[in-house]
């Protein structure tokens, strides 16, 4: 029995000697490879094509130089290193008329504005706005952060394309032809919703618009509207185009995603898909249930608080004073409500996270290449993933990437080589147009 033992705990004492071993050795890899992530991470130029904008964070009391709660502050970008934000100049699909054209306008110079502000006044000397591929090298090697400028929604221009040359003097370096509705320049990829089309693709008003935009050297962006607009504005761009941030509908199903016969043509015109880290376009799945899930939780705590939870629809459809301040109570609420809500879905829905995000990079890369692909979060208007869910968790999708294999060089095309080479080639086009070659 003695000699029994004996062996037993020679056995268990090898086994934990060789556990530890492996252990220590797995730690050693992960220790290996966090470090060189890291260090691809600070070389090479990570950029975000899509940031929404809120302007009453850009004042003289409350700016982006403050951690304030939104997914991208000054400090965020700092934290996360994440190098340049397309900061976007949105408005809401409205009513296609003069009043609402007139409003629209309005709304995105406040917005230009802004963004103006923030790097003229507000912050000179801790992020400036780029206006090419060089000024975005010669500011990063600066050491400041870089701002650069996307419309998303070109409702704003109305009915007079010379806006869209006044855009492109105030920074503007690509546009969406519609958003969600459709604009009178595209349908939008909502009218799947109920097979409901107002141009079937482009209007003639949207067809002139392409050449303009190929003109001022603004860079059409096909995240938004329909599957026929996107084929039409493809057939008629003499330059490449990105989508700046959308999915792949083969891994999820949602009308906001690019199907495999878009990124073949996109891919044949030279543009760039941005993959975008935004849950419902990621994993329809894991979204809707978790979705269903926090809804339910939600409800339950609110009930306890006295408190009711108003649908977005209805919130938006509120006096301006009544809903900034239902909007300043459910901030609240969420903010006290999110780790608890957080915690009890652990086990019944997880959540989509970065490698759920960098599975639509693998699947355009293996479809389009790696030259057709870049990387967007939609922060600040919806985007985010968890380990990604603000600008100061950047390095974690360079660290998934760097986990899969991807080289340093694989990695710099696609967090901002691929998205500034197609810029280079749009001002290239814009320069032969508007010279009459």
């Amino acid at each position: 029995m003695k000699r029994n033992f004996s062996c037993v705990l020679v056995s268990i004492i090898i086994f934990s000697i060789s556990g530890v071993g492996t252990l220590a050795q797995t730690a050693g890899k992960d220790a290996a490879l966090i470090a060189k992530a890291k260090k691809i991470h600070a070389e090479v130029i990570t950029l975000d094509t899509h940031n929404d904008i809120d302007t009453r964070n850009f004042t003289d009391k409350v700016n982006y130089t403050q951690d304030l709660p939104n997914q991208v502050t000054l400090p965020k970008m700092v934290r996360g290193g994440l190098d340049v934000s397309w900061m976007i100049v949105y408005t809401g699909q409205g009513d296609l008329t003069e009043e609402g054209y007139r409003k629209a306008y309005e709304n995105a110079i406040d917005k230009f504005d802004a963004i103006h502000r923030l790097t003229e006044k507000i912050a000179p000397g801790q992020i400036e706005l780029a206006l090419t591929s060089k000024d975005v090298r010669r500011i990063n090697k600066s050491g400041k952060k870089v701002a650069m400028i996307g419309v998303e929604n070109g409702y704003p221009i109305g009915t007079d394309l010379d806006n869209i040359r006044k855009f492109a003097e105030r920074g503007a370096r690509y546009m969406s032809l519609a958003h969600n509705g459709h604009s009178q320049l595209a349908d939008s990829n909502t009218g799947e919703r109920d097979n409901k089309w107002l141009h079937n693709g482009l209007s003639d008003l949207g067809k002139r618009a392409i050449a303009e935009m190929n003109k001022w050297g603004i860079i059409v962006d096909l995240s938004h509207p329909s599957k026929l607009s996107n084929i039409q504005a493809l057939q008629l761009t003499k330059a490449p185009v990105i989508a700046s941030h959308s999915g792949a509908r083969a891994l999820c199903d949602h009308s906001r995603n690019l199907s495999d016969e878009e990124l073949e043509l996109i891919k044949l015109n030279g543009g760039v898909v941005q993959a975008v880290a935004f849950r419902s376009y990621v994993s329809k799945e894991k979204s809707e249930l978790r979705a269903a899930k926090t809804a339910e939780i939600s409800k339950e705590l609110a009930e306890k608080e006295n408190f009711t939870i108003v649908p977005r629809a209805d919130v938006m459809k509120m006096p301006e004073a009544e809903r900034n301040a239902y909007m300043t109570r459910i901030a609240a609420f969420r903010s006290k409500t999110n780790p608890i809500i957080k915690e009890r879905l652990k086990d019944v829905a997880p959540d989509v996270n970065v490698k759920d995000f960098v599975d639509h990079i693998d699947y355009l890369v293996k479809k389009m290449g790696i030259d057709h692909v870049g990387i967007s979060s939609d922060f600040d208007g919806g985007g985010g993933v968890e380990g990604w869910d603000d600008a100061g968790e950047t390095f974690n999708v360079t660290l998934e990437l760097v986990r899969r294999g991807y080289t340093k060089k694989q990695i710099e095309m696609l967090w901002s080589g691929n998205l500034l080479r197609v810029l280079d080639e749009v001002q290239k086009v814009a320069k032969k147009m508007q010279s009459g070659r």
